[in-house]
């Protein structure tokens, strides 16, 4: 077993590319790309198992730990590892991945083997930030998950592709520059890109604070925009509109979430401080402005989009309140997200290969027609809403709840909002779709309801937005745990201090 726990991560690095090598080598047959996929895809979740299996709750440290020279000069060490707050995240990568397999059974009609190869790739990406322990191999792998998404969306966009990509491209490329730049000027005051010894070294003092404080900017910035935290989030709508389901899933938000606990509020906790307040005044307005948006918008691909980006913004929230509460709820947020969107995605997909159509003017009484994808559209859409009993109120309540205990009544009672706007958009975009009088377009075009695939994918997502709604202590556990805990705040500095404090910082 102790070989198996030393070499588990590396497994599970490895599968997806030796499953999009494969494909890349067969040919181009029928469904022949899509089985191996998927078999790539179950494999590699199957390990993923593994770590909550033989995770140890309470354990210091890292768990199931590589740490190994690459290179000799500069310093880089194939360095990994997971802890409360990558386990889950490492475990929800490996469920989406045959969910997004399944999800593009019947939309990929072209070019499959390049679509599942490069989705595959896109799987090593994600599993490689969220173990990274390595700043070098972390960012190796941040600008990885890049090229797949962007490459996917412009070749599989629905109409509009080739603009999509490159505008998601630039918005999250173009901030990954000062990212390097700031890691490599890290490494040549430390000598190390090791985040355990980074975590003390720059905690220290003995780092120049104004030009830290400009190193954790430049990590904040690209953080932000991948997100995205607003007014960064020019590239989401778009993006959301153009994507393939299974790139849609993933395309927003856990990378970014990740790593703002990671590698912002881990490695920099002064300058996090002093930076919070701007931040929560930010992602309030972003839980806002989203909700807002989503309810004037026309074509569902656009609703989700502005919906995610105000449900990111109260992640972000407990983020950086700075509170134990808010980061735990924060993490759990980000694992209720990432089912809810996948079940959300699948289903839209549904209907965008049933109607060609996503404009939700041209819908109307689906439910008649399908009403299996009716009922799983509005369990997902109240747990999006966050319904008591369901995975999305536990999240939602320990971060407003911290904000207003620990933060601000004002802001907190300001980002709640969202709840009654949130409840607004779910149902009038259920209504609009799935009940009322028929359209014209439901009435005239005939649609299969959902096929075994779509079954297979759907079930165990809906059956874990109710057990994570009911027994969130199974997930809470580990992520109580994690190692950035010691950097976070019992309670949070008043907004005048954490002002003063900014002002300090950027002097």
């Amino acid at each position: 077993m102790n070989a198996i726990n030393e070499s588990i991560l590396t497994w599970i690095l490895l599968v997806p590319i030796v499953g999009a090598l494969l494909i890349a080598l067969l040919p181009d047959r029928g469904k022949l790309s899509a089985w191996i996929a998927l078999l790539t895809a179950v494999v590699s979740f199957g390990l993923t198992l593994h770590l909550p299996a033989h995770f140890i709750v309470g354990h210091a440290g890292f768990q199931f730990e590589i740490n190994k020279q690459w290179i000799d000069s500069p310093a880089i060490f194939y360095h990994v590892g997971v802890d409360g707050l990558s386990l889950w995240l490492v475990v929800l990568t490996g469920l989406l991945a045959p969910v997004g397999v399944l999800a593009s059974w019947n939309a990929i009609k072209e070019r499959p083997k390049v679509f599942y190869s490069l989705f595959l790739v896109q799987q090593t990406a994600m599993f490689g930030v969220f173990v990274s322990l390595d700043l070098m191999v972390y960012y190796g792998f941040w600008e990885l998950s890049l090229v797949p998404m962007a490459i996917l969306i412009a070749m599989y966009g629905r109409k509009n592709g080739p603009k999509a990509a490159i505008k998601f491209f630039l918005f999250t490329f173009i901030p990954s520059a000062p990212l390097l730049v700031a890691i490599l000027w890290i490494y040549a005051q430390t000598r190390t890109f090791n985040f355990s010894e980074l975590q003390i070294l720059l905690a220290s003092g003995s780092l120049p604070a104004g030009a830290l404080f400009w190193v954790a900017l430049a990590f904040l910035f690209a953080f932000a925009v991948k997100v995205p935290v607003f007014p960064l989030h020019g590239w989401l709508a778009d993006s959301f509109s153009e994507a393939p389901v299974a790139i849609a899933m993933i395309i927003a938000g856990k990378l970014g979430l990740y790593s703002m606990l990671r590698f912002h509020v881990g490695l920099f906790p002064v300058q996090t401080r002093a930076i919070a307040p701007v931040l929560i005044a930010l992602t309030v307005i972003g839980v806002l402005y989203g909700a807002c948006l989503a309810l004037v918008q026309r074509d569902y691909w656009r609703v989700i989009a502005f919906a995610t980006l105000s449900h990111f913004s109260l992640t972000t929230l407990g983020i950086y309140g700075l509170t134990l509460t808010g980061r735990d709820g924060a993490i759990y947020q980000t694992l209720n997200d990432g089912v809810i969107e996948g079940a959300l995605f699948l289903l839209l997909g549904v209907l965008d290969t049933r109607y060609a159509n996503s404009q939700i003017a041209s819908f109307g009484g689906v439910a008649a027609k399908l009403p299996r994808t009716a009922t799983f559209f509005v369990i997902t859409m109240l747990a999006m809403a966050g319904l008591p009993m369901l995975n999305g109120f536990i999240g939602e309540f320990l971060i407003l709840s911290s904000t207003f205990t620990e933060i601000s009544k004002g802001w907190a009672i300001a980002a709640a909002l969202t709840i009654i706007l949130g409840a607004a958009y779910v149902l009038w975009l259920v209504q609009r779709l799935f009940y009322g009088s028929e359209s014209k377009m439901t009435i005239d075009t005939p649609a299969a309801d959902l096929r075994l695939n779509e079954w297979v994918a759907l079930v165990p997502l809906a059956a874990l937005m109710l057990v994570m709604g009911i027994a969130p202590s199974i997930w809470m556990r580990a992520i109580e745990s994690s190692v950035t805990q010691p950097q976070v705040k019992q309670t949070a500095e008043s907004p005048r201090l954490a002002v003063g404090a900014l002002e300090e910082a950027a002097r």
